[in-house]
């Protein structure tokens, strides 16, 4: 039976995948909607908890308060706003690619040993891969490119990995 759900799950991903790379602005329109949705409720949730700490501790609240309030703000701006959705994707991936390349030099200097200098060159390629990225991600037709590509990719994935594997692997490091 889980074999079967990774499969459908499999399907589900490549589909949707093909459908984010036939049609991107919608993708990254849909994408922006729901990512604005997030935090804007994200912000009602930080404006509640505000006014539930005001009695325990005034400092708290008023960070709850600013917080929140800053959250609903962002969360309207980035409502269906496609470039402000592909700015957010790209900025973080290159902070993600900065801190593989970072730490990738890090394990280079720092470690000893061939797996440990091989991990430190992968952090450091996958790093500058990241970066590259991030730079086609600036525009709204290549970030949708990219996360339809990863989905079809993913999806395929799925196809060849049994849920009985991850679980006796994870059971196995446990």
């Amino acid at each position: 039976m889980a074999e079967g759900n990774n499969m459908l799950l499999g399907i589900l991903a490549v589909i949707l995948g093909i459908l984010v790379i036939a049609f991107p602005l919608l993708s990254i329109f849909t994408a922006s909607v729901l990512a604005g949705l997030a935090v804007v409720f994200l912000g009602i949730w930080l404006l509640a908890q505000s006014f539930g700490t005001w009695g325990a501790s005034k400092a708290a609240s008023i960070a709850f308060l600013i917080l929140g309030l800053v959250a609903v703000i962002c969360g309207i701006g980035l409502f269906g706003h496609i470039l402000a959705f592909s700015f957010l994707a790209s900025i973080a991936l290159f902070f993600a690619g900065f801190f593989l390349i970072i730490s990738g030099i890090m394990s280079l200097f720092a470690k000893e040993g061939t797996a440990a200098k091989g991990s430190g060159v992968i952090g450091v390629i996958l790093g500058i891969l990241y970066i590259i990225l991030a730079s086609f991600a600036w525009d709204p037709y290549y970030l949708a490119l990219l996360i339809g590509i990863w989905l079809v990719i993913d999806g395929i994935a799925l196809f060849f990995v049994s849920p009985s594997d991850l679980v006796n692997t994870k059971k196995s490091e446990i």
